[in-house]
């Protein structure tokens, strides 16, 4: 007769080999991994939080249901009513949608596993939340605007968040002005990250310009803008044409004016002409001077003749000149004639000219001189 602790043993493996292998127990489940898209939230941002649990026992796992719950961030999907087995050495991943309904701050929203047989495991999964926007900035613009002058505008759009923007367009928007492109793409930015975007901006008249940035955090939209006053002004750089050497020379019926002009400024003069300005009259062979294109320090003779009242006691001289863009713009000059140089008649008012006197005079001289001598002889 065996004794009787051997018959108890043989009852247990007996039981043991009819009930089959023992099931893992909760211990072996763990949470491998948690991660969100996009990986920061704004408030108000609806995101993709997944987490990934692994069996690491040698038994099967059964479970029940899985489920995210929590304040600040909050679930906004079901939860997973029958998750069933999960193997030994296999993964499993749960994916949970959230919104941030809270301030900034790292919120926990809770992970759980209910298992079948009893327990559960209980994971807070970690999110941040921060509303910091991208910023925008105008980094080049003229010093001064001018009706119908097309000026350069840069906009740098620059990334401060601690996660990457997507899908980053600047918008120009408002009205009194005409702009190109409409809108400019940047595309992704990243962390710290920044890109700039350039329009050709010419305004019809005083205005208020909005630049404004379009940008994705994840699926979710987001919008900063920038106001940028364009009020009228001189421009420090344009072309400034100067008119200098001036020597007035009085001609019949008229005056001649020589002398160079200058462009002064920063930027070419185009189309550029030198006329005589009312109450001056332009006559020939001068009434127009045309130099052409001046570069900033270049200088060019001109001359122009004129006819002015005989009271005049300066003139002006008119310097056309057109920019980049075709915009018309005039400069004037005074130029003094003076009493001494008021206009001489009119070749047409029968006064004799002084040199034919004084030829006359000599000729009769002469004729004198010859007869006096033919007088002497006889």
């Amino acid at each position: 007769m065996k004794p009787l602790y051997l018959v108890i043993v043989s009852l247990v493996c007996a039981v043991a080999a009819v009930a089959g292998p023992a099931s893992a127990g909760p211990a072996d489940i763990t949470v491998t991994s948690s991660s969100i898209d996009p990986p920061v939230l704004m408030k108000g941002d609806t995101g993709m939080l997944t987490v990934t649990i692994q069996n690491n026992g040698a038994d099967p796992v059964s479970i029940k249901s899985a489920r995210l719950f929590g304040s600040g961030v909050v679930a906004l999907s079901d939860s997973y009513p029958s998750v069933g087995e999960i193997g030994a050495g296999n993964a499993k991943t749960f994916t949970f949608t959230v919104r941030a309904d809270a301030g900034e701050g790292t919120f926990y929203p809770m992970f759980v596993l209910d298992f079948v047989n009893a327990g559960s495991l209980r994971y807070p999964v970690p999110v941040q939340v921060e509303d910091t926007p991208l910023s925008i900035s105008v980094i080049r613009k003229p010093d001064a605007f001018a009706e119908g002058r097309t000026a350069d505008i840069t906009i740098r759009v620059a990334n401060p968040r601690p996660n990457a923007a997507s899908g980053v367009q600047v918008v120009p928007q408002g009205t009194g002005f005409s702009v190109t492109p409409s809108s400019a793409f940047i595309g992704a930015l990243s962390a710290d990250g920044s890109g700039t975007a350039v329009f050709n901006l010419t305004p019809a008249a005083e205005t208020t310009a909005a630049f404004q940035v379009v940008w994705r955090n994840g699926i979710n939209t987001h919008t900063a803008d920038l106001v940028l006053p364009i009020p009228f002004g001189e421009d420090k750089r344009q072309a400034d044409p100067l008119i200098t050497n001036v020597e007035v020379r009085p001609e019949a019926g008229g005056y001649r004016i020589v002398g160079d002009v200058m462009n002064a400024g920063l930027e070419s003069a185009r189309s550029v002409l030198v006329t005589p300005g009312a109450p001056a009259t332009p006559i020939d062979p001068f009434r127009v001077y045309v130099v052409g294109t001046l570069d900033p320090d270049d200088a060019s003779p001109f001359e122009v003749t004129l006819r002015a009242d005989a009271s005049a006691t300066e003139v002006p001289i008119i310097v056309e000149y057109r920019d980049d863009d075709g915009n018309r713009y005039t400069t004037t000059t005074m130029v003094g004639v003076g009493g001494a140089l008021a206009a001489p008649p009119d070749e047409g008012d029968g006064g004799i000219p002084l040199a034919g006197i004084i030829v006359v005079a000599l000729v009769a001289l002469g004729v004198a001189g010859a007869i006096y001598y033919s007088w002497r002889r006889k």
